[in-house]
């Protein structure tokens, strides 16, 4: 069963809160947020203003999978973990 745009945006933000509040993570959530990413934006019903954030996601997520240090990657990204989260929170 697929998940709805209200779920998608959840998870994502269940993601991007653990990964701000345990300043740690792993691949396999990078590669979630990708796919994640990926399928809100193209979903008409998502804010341009999100969509606008979510690429900033992306590009996150992108860096993570391929970074030698996720865990200092996400340490370097604590402003931008709160920041996106709040405003995702505001044009959802």
């Amino acid at each position: 069963m697929p998940l709805s745009h209200d779920d998608q945006v959840t998870l994502l933000k269940d993601i991007l809160n653990n990964h701000q509040t345990d300043c740690c993570g792993s691949v396999a959530e990078c590669e979630q947020l990708e796919r994640l990413v990926k399928s809100l934006m193209v979903n008409t019903e998502v804010d341009q203003n999100v969509k606008n954030i979510l690429q900033e996601v992306y590009q996150y997520s992108h860096h993570g999978v391929g970074t030698a240090d996720l865990d200092q990657h996400i340490l370097s990204n604590q402003a931008n973990l709160s920041s996106w989260v709040s405003n995702i929170d505001q044009f959802s």
